[in-house]
């Protein structure tokens, strides 16, 4: 039977891509450092996805095991794999790139060579491009060689909303029904895996921008204006009529330089839209403003949800006022729980809020900082 590690046994790990590679025949072995979790997942070897939307279901997934990430019983279990996927934050990739590299090194001693493939599922542009460059470091000159010829590191774009919902069974996991899982074509060695709900592109950064742009900018910028009111969840959020107003037009805005960039289908994109929004409107997930909204350093930094698509769209002269709104909540988001929400506001207590957002967001256009500043003072 074909084996998948998959780095992350959290809600994207256990709802979205251990998911999908469990349903297409792949044995998933759950590599995370949270031992709860990872017993749980062997004392059990199954759990429930809970598909929470208009139409629910329940999804059983079996022939799954987990392993400790931080043990040598990692890098076996990598080392036999078909295929790594991870799901555990951009931040944490370097972390687990030793692992990798000494699972990669084993095969190389063992004369394995059936291709492998990694695919870091992150919500981040080029999140596999990453990996590779912290597992390359992490390998001898002969392993980098034997890697080059027999492990693929293909790019990916993934979208799946899954909010923090507690299930009785806490391995069990709730998710929305629509996912996309867009991964590069050109990235992997060997025979190509056929996995349910993959599907495989030669663009990819339209495909990550198209994301990134819509759900992402839409999300965020719903979240930073639901915290600013008051209002607890996504779907309440968008719910109000003056939030829902202000998120759709940024959406647009933020289209409008995706079309002009890749040359979208304005209908087909505006459709786009309408689909994401209606997501945002799913009351079965009860999505928290503070879950969308938390490290609003990294969503407010140039490659960002934020900046990026403003930077994007002003570059061809298009309107970019709702964004601007939007960057402007962002930069109220005063959440003490949150390690960046408190840096943020300490950063502005100190420079200024000029200042300040020259520095997070890496703009040096006056005339768009200004704007910012006052967008941020009429949502004081």
């Amino acid at each position: 039977m074909k084996k998948a590690v998959q780095f992350g046994a959290g809600n994207i790990g256990r709802g979205f891509i251990g998911a999908l590679l469990s349903q297409s025949g792949y044995q998933v072995v759950f590599a995370d450092v949270v031992e709860a979790v990872i017993d749980k997942i062997n004392e059990d070897k199954t759990y429930t996805v809970h598909i929470m939307d208009v139409e629910c279901e329940d999804q059983k997934l079996e022939n799954i095991c987990g392993v400790n990430s931080t043990k040598p019983e990692a890098v076996d279990e990598i080392a036999a794999a078909d295929i790594v996927t991870t799901a555990v934050g951009l931040v944490i990739l370097p972390r687990i790139a030793p692992t990798i590299a000494k699972a990669i090194e084993k095969r190389m001693d063992m004369g394995v060579k059936e291709p492998m493939n990694m695919i870091a599922c992150e919500n981040a542009i080029r999140g596999t491009s990453q990996l590779k460059k912290a597992v390359y470091e992490n390998l001898s000159d002969a392993g980098k060689a034997f890697a080059d010829e027999y492990v693929g590191f293909p790019d990916c774009a993934v979208d799946r909303i899954v909010p923090p919902v507690k299930s009785e069974n806490f391995i069990d996991v709730v998710v929305e029904r629509y996912y996309e899982w867009d991964v590069e074509k050109s990235g992997f060695k060997g025979e190509i895996p056929e996995i349910t709900g993959m599907t495989l592109v030669d663009d990819l950064m339209a495909y990550i921008e198209r994301k990134l742009f819509t759900l992402n900018t839409g999300h965020c910028i719903t979240a930073y204006l639901g915290t600013l009111r008051g209002i607890p969840t996504i779907d309440k959020a968008i719910a109000d009529e003056e939030i829902y107003g202000i998120v759709s037009a940024a959406m647009k805005e933020s289209g409008d330089g995706l079309i002009k960039k890749y040359g979208f289908d304005a209908e087909k994109h505006a459709a786009y839209i309408k689909k994401i929004i209606s997501r945002f409107k799913n009351p079965y997930l009860q999505d928290d403003v503070t879950r969308v909204g938390r490290e609003p350093l990294r969503k407010l930094s140039p490659t960002d949800r934020l900046i990026k698509p403003l930077m994007t769209a002003a570059g061809y002269g298009l309107p970019v006022d709702h964004l601007l709104v939007g960057v402007g909540a962002a930069l109220h988001y005063n959440n003490p729980e949150d390690k960046q929400s408190a840096e943020l506001q300490e950063k502005i207590a100190a420079q200024g809020v000029r200042a300040a957002a020259a520095e997070i967001t890496g703009l040096t256009d006056e005339a768009l900082l200004d704007k910012i500043v006052a967008e941020y003072e009429k949502l004081s």
